[in-house]
């Protein structure tokens, strides 16, 4: 009985090291090929190894938790046929697709990209669990994906909640609710919002008449699951925790570094009113076309940007030192607050897509992200980023540029505020939409139209009809 000693590959974007999170099986155990061998983590998503080969694990050669280089052996698995020939180390991306769950689940752990939460919403109302995808390597011909279609809507995801189409004449642009008022949510909702624990009274209602929204619960709750650290721990013996810095940590450590000291940032901020916007998002829900589709005002952002970037194409470039290169398309990076961290994976081509298209994109990164599943290439090429601070409840900040890019937009909380309108003080949602510019390559002019472009898009999506 011949055996085969399996070494980490580079599962792409020339990844030189990872750490083994979970092996998956024993010494003893029998191995079929494209059964999952091992969980690994790189800098920038977990990926599953499938095995390229049949046989019987004689010895796991490296202990969970090691960081290892890539080429080293990690496995060694004998084969009563004689020795097998392993196939080759994949080196391209296409050469080596990272598995990913296509099944929704419950909130657990991660919100998609900053609170965006349709896919742990239909799983709420599917009680699904998931199920590993096992995806083998090797030759092009080999290589399968059970990616989920952009197109691949769910019929019975229509929210029960979802407002009514404004009618044409009552388009205003305040809002006629009190700015302090109770708690405002059906039966459904404080049913779903008990099931959850999440407390109504936290929570800022986003409903036309200020109600509290299927949306907001899921968000809220989403939050929690990703900041439970916040809660009081109970601390243990030591005075002290220590966290190695490695993997996804430890790229998002360089990579700001690299970022906030290597291209001088300039941001701006704009007030906005963005009453128009959230009435907008609510016919948007209602819409037979969109129904079962994830919808916010995020969605009404990425739209935005690519409106703007086409009125102000120098914010969509790359900075290479010896010249300065102006994408004509937008890979739209989504900053996604994830368990692991912070990771930006993006749409391609964002800018081909349709309004219902876009919002599907969306929300498959949601599910990629959430789940850990971005592979280097979803992270790859990004060309300006959105971080939507608002679905953490803070009004705005001074992001990071994502490194490569020349510009990166920040969506703040869209709150009930007193605005004035004609000379009198009315209630309106509003939100502060904030920026941040690679110096070298936007001057402030540029910064500050290409914000006021975005600003006026959230006070008339209308715009977008240009």
């Amino acid at each position: 009985m011949a055996a085969s000693e399996f070494p980490l590959p580079d599962v792409g974007e020339g990844l030189t090291e990872a750490e083994i999170v979970a092996w998956k099986v024993q010494p003893g155990d029998s191995v079929t090929v494209n059964q999952v061998l091992v969980e690994i983590e790189t800098a920038k998503s977990l990926v599953e190894l499938p095995s390229p080969f049949a046989g019987t694990v004689q010895e796991l050669l490296v202990d969970e938790g090691a960081t290892v280089e890539v080429g080293t052996p990690i496995i060694r698995v004998a084969s009563a046929g004689g020795s097998v020939e392993l196939q080759a180390t994949a080196t391209d991306e296409s050469d080596f697709v990272a598995p990913m769950d296509t099944r929704e689940h419950p909130v657990a752990g991660a919100p998609g990209f900053l609170g965006e939460g349709g896919a742990a919403e239909r799983a709420l109302d599917s009680g699904e669990r998931p199920e590993p995808t096992l995806v083998g390597y090797g030759t092009r011909a080999q290589v399968a994906t059970r990616r989920r279609r952009p197109d691949a809507v769910r019929p019975d995801a229509v929210r029960p909640d979802a407002a009514a189409p404004a009618a044409p004449a009552a388009r205003s642009s305040t809002i006629p609710v009190a700015l302090a008022s109770p708690v405002i949510a059906k039966p459904p909702i404080r049913k779903l919002a008990k099931d959850l624990d999440v407390d109504l009274a936290a929570i800022t209602g986003t409903g036309l008449a200020g109600e509290i929204t299927r949306d907001d619960v899921i968000r809220q709750a989403q939050q929690a699951s990703v900041f439970r650290n916040l809660e009081t721990p109970e601390w243990g013996d030591e005075r002290e925790e220590r966290i190695p810095v490695k993997g996804v940590r430890k790229a998002i450590a360089k990579a700001m570094v690299h970022s906030a000291f290597s291209a001088p940032h300039v941001s701006v901020f704009s007030d906005v009113n963005a009453t128009r916007t959230m009435e907008f998002v609510q016919r948007l829900k209602a819409s037979p076309t969109f129904a079962g589709v994830r919808v916010s005002p995020l969605l009404v952002m990425a739209k935005a940007i690519m409106w703007a970037v086409r009125r102000n194409p120098t914010v969509n470039s790359t900075w290479t030192d010896k010249e300065i290169v102006v994408h004509h398309y937008v890979n739209l990076g989504i900053a996604a607050a994830t368990p692991r961290g912070l990771i930006v994976p993006n749409i391609k081509d964002a800018q081909e897509l349709s309004l219902l298209q876009l919002a599907q994109a969306l929300e498959q990164l949601t599910l990629t992200a959430r789940d850990g599943k971005a592979t280097p290439a979803d992270m790859a090429g990004g060309t300006i980023t959105i971080t939507n601070l608002g679905s953490f409840g803070m009004d705005t900040g001074t992001p990071i540029l994502n490194p490569g890019e020349v510009a990166i937009v920040a969506l703040g909380a869209i709150k009930q505020k007193p605005w004035v309108i004609d000379g009198e003080v009315r209630p309106a949602y509003v939100t502060t939409v904030g920026a941040s510019f690679d110096h070298r390559v936007v001057d402030g002019d540029v910064a500050s139209r290409f914000t006021a472009d975005l600003a006026s898009v959230l006070e008339e999506p209308a715009l977008l009809l240009d």
